[in-house]
């Protein structure tokens, strides 16, 4: 008998799955998610990606044995995997939600559309988020956002509301990371995945955690718990973008009737949800801007001066810069960092430390747990200033530690150099007089090895000098005619249109344009 074939990807749930309730509604069906060894071959694939995946797939392995059912787990490449299922048991329905991932899942999903067009097979795809595939202007984008996050959610399955084929293959072991090729290391303090993780997380953001949103997301120190912390719940489909924002909505209506300030904290949870999308249409509409800059006349600035000594010691967290350090040193424990510091980080790369967008995007995409290819790359491009239409985003690290960390907190948690620094000189440690560095045990000094106790190195280069050197040639050449005359092109294909759009909820939901100051990564917190 035929049937219809769910393939999971980044959507690891039963609720809302409008694949599922599509091949449910048309008889017969079998769930499959394949493990594609290409995909972890990546430079953006980390461990930590891989055992959430693993963590949310065995809690949906349950979900669908409970109904009856079995999640297929394969090893392999995914139009391999199909030629092998469809010879043992032919099936005329592939369905699935859409992916706006990064340039190898375009190249296999467009393969799978070749597969599926030579085997007869019908490939039918639901959007995944408010991001419209094959989008022909940004006008009215955002009443197709509201459309799709206000549509009613399709409810999980019940028992016996689901018919299972029969297995047609034995089950096959789940390769371990090691032997995908990736990284040993997995940060021990990050989030889990799971559905009921997901919700869990959401249901304490909307009971408690939501009231310090506004005004507790900037500073890492209250971030960690004012901050919804559902971005990889969103980034891996745990829960739908559609049940965060309903759920927001129906708090929110109970909020503005006891607690204001609360409710706007939610108003601008909801923005950043709104930019969520924003940013990942961004990439489904110019797919190159993952490995090339968005603005061509930015070709070359800064790829033939790039320092792979700056590089390293950004990554290793021995840039001497406190905050910058203690950022790198919470990252590699947690998986996480807030919007702020994610914006300071790519801040100090693209300026004082003038390198190149993609190196630093390939570390951070393995460094952030939820990572998202469509946020990641317009965002790190938005901040080095290659996207042509932003305004200039520079954040210095000195400043960002006295607004955000006044008391040092944060980085002598995470800077055990530090700890016996007195506040007068941690912000700024080189500075130190040779008898306070002897007083408090730390000596500074060029080429110190990351995470020793009692030495604290120079910073690479002298901050002002290199950032105020870094923006004159960033400005001298965005005043060139050429590079400001191909601005208007890119504003029409990839700007927001509030002053364009019907949507009754813009007033909260749809930015005023790409140049409000929105820092990186805030879509969503």
């Amino acid at each position: 008998m035929p049937y219809s074939l769910v393939w999971f990807k980044r959507d690891l749930r039963l609720h809302d799955h409008a694949a599922l309730a599509e091949a449910a509604a048309h008889g017969p069906l079998l769930c499959l998610y394949v493990i594609e060894p290409s995909l972890w071959a990546q430079p953006d694939a980390a461990r930590q990606h891989y055992e959430f995946i693993l963590e949310s797939l065995r809690e949906l392995a349950r979900a669908l044995k409970a109904l009856g059912g079995r999640l297929h787990v394969r090893t392999g490449e995914v139009t391999e995997v199909l030629t092998q299922l469809h010879t043992l048991a032919p099936f005329g329905r592939l369905v699935s939600h859409e992916e706006t991932g990064n340039a190898l899942t375009f190249e296999r999903d467009k393969a799978v559309a070749r597969w599926c067009r030579a085997h007869g097979v019908a490939w039918q795809e639901f959007p995944q988020f408010g991001v419209v595939r094959r989008l022909e202007s940004r006008n009215h984008w955002a009443s197709h956002w509201a459309a799709h996050t206000q549509a009613p959610q399709l409810p999980g399955p019940e028992p016996g509301t689901l018919q299972f084929c029969p297995s047609p293959w034995p089950a096959q072991p789940v390769p371990s990371a090691q032997d995908l090729g990736l990284d040993a290391y997995d940060p021990p303090q990050r989030q889990r995945g799971g559905r009921s993780l997901g919700l869990a997380v959401l249901e304490s953001f909307l009971l408690d955690r939501c009231r310090h949103y506004r005004g507790g997301i900037s500073s890492p120190l209250s971030a960690p718990s004012a901050c919804s912390r559902l971005s990889p719940h969103l980034s891996f489909g745990t829960l739908s973008l559609r049940e965060v924002v309903q759920a927001t909505d129906a708090k929110l209506l109970h909020l503005k009737e006891h607690s204001a300030y609360a409710a706007k904290g939610l108003e601008a949870f909801l923005s950043r949800l709104h930019w969520h999308c924003h940013f990942i249409q961004k990439l489904e509409s110019e797919p190159e801007l993952e490995w090339r800059n968005l603005h061509r006349g930015y070709d070359g600035l800064r790829e033939h001066d790039f320092n792979p000594a700056h590089l390293a010691a950004l990554t290793e967290g021995r840039t001497g810069w406190p905050m910058v350090d203690a950022c790198v040193a919470m990252l590699r424990q947690t998986g996480w960092l807030n919007f702020r510091m994610r914006a300071m980080l790519v801040s100090v790369a693209a300026y004082p430390l003038w390198l190149h967008w993609r190196e630093v995007g390939e570390w951070l995409a393995r460094q952030f747990l939820d990572y998202e290819p469509g946020i990641h790359w317009s965002q790190l491009q938005m901040q080095s200033g290659t996207t042509g239409i932003n305004t200039t985003r520079v954040y210095n690290p000195v400043k960002q530690a006295q607004d955000h960390d006044p008391q040092s907190i944060f980085v002598r948690r995470w800077c055990p150099a530090l700890r016996r620094v007195p506040d007068s000189w941690i912000l700024e440690p080189w500075r130190m007089p040779e008898s306070v560095q002897l007083a408090c045990g730390v000596r500074v000094c060029a080429d110190a090895p990351a995470g020793a106790a009692d030495v604290w190195p120079l910073p690479l280069v002298d901050l002002e000098a290199a950032t105020r050197a870094a923006k004159d040639r960033l400005h001298s050449l965005r005043r060139t005619p050429e590079v400001r005359a191909a601005k208007a092109a890119i504003v029409e294909k990839h700007g927001s249109r509030k002053a364009r759009d019907g949507n009754p909820r813009r007033s909260r939901a749809n930015p005023v344009s790409d140049n409000r100051q929105i820092s990186l990564f805030d879509a969503p917190e």
